[in-house]
């Protein structure tokens, strides 16, 4: 069904933005339900915008290169929703929760949505962006927590309202991450040049960041090659500011033992490859969500995992995963060795952990938003 003109119109605005499934998800299953229009800030013909032009969702751009500054991409945006005219407006990531709360409050839209995707940067990392948490916070309607981490954030730490804040969790597409095909599992085995001797395959999917915990996994994953000497670490998303410690500890590595990808379109396929996968972050609270915590679970990689974001919520240690404590090489190595090696409780792991990630459906995301927009204003 086409956007209709009787249905509640919905104006969604992101922020630096090229490929992201999340909202080529929520795009596609929102579209039937309201009258949607996007507003993209950042990059010209990103990947999502090509989406949304194949599946004929109208979208704007609010490109940096011909609205250089704060001023004039606001005046822009002000002009979209000015134009637009929408019931609801949906700001995600930062530029765009600035932009667009700011001007959907002049232009008094009743109702606005944001959804916090960051944890505790501005109290760990850029103090500064405190205040601005504060005044998009209070610019919101509605403010949606994507954990129950975020949402004692924002509630105890941030002193948000309580009542404009709702739990809402990320959501997936189950059947993507299930059921891919051999063929396309085979071509990241070409490009990455693995063999089927190649065993075990680490995967590590994070951007180059202290607090991911990158710098544990490493000398976890030095310990074990003597036990496999043919084993790779696969670390995709492979860039970011703590790109220099990084590559001063892959040097202590085997030069094939490890490969570096900056950027893989083909996530499922690339989960598929994995004999063990493994996300640490360094304590309970710097991770908003971690999306990677319920994908792996999806695509049935046997996991090792810190608590952080969503893990604390649906994570159980030899369950549905192994869980390690923070900033533990020793305890990552052992994780490693039993996955491989206990039959049992790897088949466990990968049957109980797709059962519990499941809860993270799409339509069960969807649900949820549309019970948000439908609340009367």
């Amino acid at each position: 069904m086409p956007n209709n003109p009787d249905f509640i119109k919905i104006t969604y605005i992101i922020s630096d933005v090229d490929k992201a499934l999340a909202f080529e998800w929520a795009a596609k299953y929102l579209n039937p339900h309201y009258t949607l229009h996007f507003v993209l800030i950042g990059k010209e013909n990103t990947v999502l915008a090509k989406f949304l032009k194949e599946n004929a969702i109208p979208f704007s751009e609010v490109v940096y290169q011909k609205y250089p500054t704060f001023l004039s991409q606001w005046f822009r945006v002000f002009t979209i929703l000015r134009k637009e005219k929408p019931d609801i407006v949906h700001t995600h990531l930062w530029r765009a929760n600035q932009l667009g709360l700011s001007a959907a409050w002049l232009l008094r839209i009743k109702k606005r949505v944001f959804t916090r995707h960051h944890a505790t940067i501005h109290y760990n990392e850029f103090p500064s962006g405190r205040k601005w948490d504060v005044l998009i916070n209070s610019l919101a309607t509605h403010i949606i927590a994507i954990s129950k981490s975020i949402q004692e954030i924002l509630v105890n730490w941030d002193k948000a309202k309580p009542e404009k804040v709702h739990l809402i969790h990320h959501g997936f597409d189950v059947d993507y991450f299930q059921f891919v095909d051999k063929e396309r599992i085979n071509v990241l085995k070409q490009k990455y040049h693995l063999s089927d001797t190649t065993f075990p395959i680490i995967g590590v999917i994070s951007r180059y960041m202290k607090w991911k915990g990158i710098q544990h996994i490493i000398p976890a994953y030095k310990a074990i090659l003597a036990s496999y000497p043919n084993a790779r670490l696969l670390l995709a998303n492979a860039q970011g500011d703590y790109m220099p410690e990084i590559k001063a500890l892959l040097t202590q590595l085997p030069p094939n033992s490890f490969i570096e990808i900056k950027f893989e379109k083909d996530l499922a396929a690339l989960y598929q490859l994995f004999d063990v996968f493994i996300h640490v972050p360094e304590d309970e609270h710097v991770e908003a969500f971690g999306q990677v915590y319920v994908e792996a679970l999806l695509a049935g990689a046997p996991s090792i995992f810190t608590y952080s974001g969503i893990a604390p919520e649906f994570v159980v240690h030899k369950k549905n995963a192994w869980v390690v404590d923070y900033n533990r090489s020793d305890e990552i190595a052992a994780a490693i060795i039993a996955l491989l090696s206990q039959a049992e409780l790897r088949k466990t792991v990968i049957i109980q952990g797709l059962q519990s990630a499941k809860q993270f459906s799409i339509q069960n995301h969807i649900l949820a938003l549309q019970n948000l927009y439908n609340l009367p204003t």
